[in-house]
């Protein structure tokens, strides 16, 4: 069966998350693995912290990136950040408590756990749009981030919708007649 435009066009948006997304957590593994080779005797201490600072810088903006393009599918917590955030250095994480650096494996496990699903979730779409499925992708354009003018604020779309359904419910009150306030409302305005 041979796809449409479309679908492929999908396809392609598809396979960019998906590289995003494992670029992400092959860092975010780095991360964890520069960590851990702090206490190691005979490791160049000043070398790893470099690495530790460009890995911090990398991960901070394939996150953003990775939150601006993956929208909907975005499933990470914040929770994620806050731990590349909170390790200010490594000789600083290693000073803590063995307490606060056990918190600190948890909850980078935890985050490296939802990566990993995120990164499911996504494959999964591909592979489903490569065997036909129409697959629906939210865009930034659909979003209105897409610079071209289209799309809406979700703030000003529930707006939106609100107006429209109040103004709805006065004109079915109106129309028929609930509970006599149209009638009343047509007698005043016809001087009755």
């Amino acid at each position: 069966m041979a796809l449409s435009k479309k679908q492929l066009k999908t396809i392609e948006q598809l396979e960019r998350r998906v590289e995003l997304c494992r670029e992400f957590m092959n860092d975010w593994l780095l991360f964890n693995q520069i960590l851990s080779s702090y206490p190691n005797p005979g490791v160049n201490k000043a070398q790893l912290e470099n690495q530790f600072l460009k890995i911090k810088s990398k991960l901070a903006r394939e996150h953003r990136v990775l939150q601006q393009t993956l929208l909907d599918d975005y499933n990470l917590d914040s929770n994620t950040m806050n731990i590349v955030s909170g390790a200010t250095n490594l000789e600083a994480i290693y000073s803590q408590s063995e307490v606060a650096l056990k918190k600190l494996q948890t909850e980078w496990h935890r985050a490296f756990i939802a990566i990993n699903e995120t990164l499911g979730v996504l494959e999964d779409k591909k592979m489903r749009a490569e065997q036909g499925e129409k697959i629906f992708v939210v865009t930034a354009d659909m979003m209105g981030g897409g610079g071209g003018g289209v799309g809406i604020d979700p703030a000003k779309l529930k707006t939106i919708l609100i107006i429209g359904a109040v103004i709805a419910v006065i004109a079915v009150v109106f129309i028929f007649d609930i509970g006599g306030i149209g009638s009343m409302y047509y007698k005043r305005a016809l001087g009755m």
